[in-house]
């Protein structure tokens, strides 16, 4: 059973949405309860804690995305150096391989 946050939106398919919606709380509730034990105007401090959620899932959002596209891209790398690690093992073209003099004087 997943969990749809305003009723369309599925929190748990979409990558770092849980994570998110989980800081962004917190940062609300850090930055509401904090605005009311400094000032004690409740309306106001209901303000920050959503402008405190807002910011802080927005952060949280794309710090955690930006990681991901980088996670993203060295697998992509690490695949593809793989496969031609599997392609050019044993050819001429292997860059770990030792030539001898013969195979100098050929090139």
């Amino acid at each position: 059973q997943s969990f749809k946050l305003l009723g369309f939106l599925d929190v748990e398919s979409i990558p770092c949405a849980r994570e998110s919606v989980l800081y962004g709380s917190l940062g609300s509730l850090v930055m509401g309860l904090g605005h009311f034990l400094a000032t004690s105007r409740v309306r106001r401090s209901c303000d920050v804690a959503v402008g405190g959620f807002i910011c802080t899932m927005l952060g949280y959002w794309f710090y955690c995305r930006y990681n991901l596209a980088q996670q993203r891209i060295r697998q992509r790398m690490l695949k593809e150096g793989m496969r031609n690690r599997m392609l050019f093992e044993g050819s001429y073209l292997d860059p770990e391989k030792k030539q001898t003099g013969n195979e100098r004087s050929d090139s």
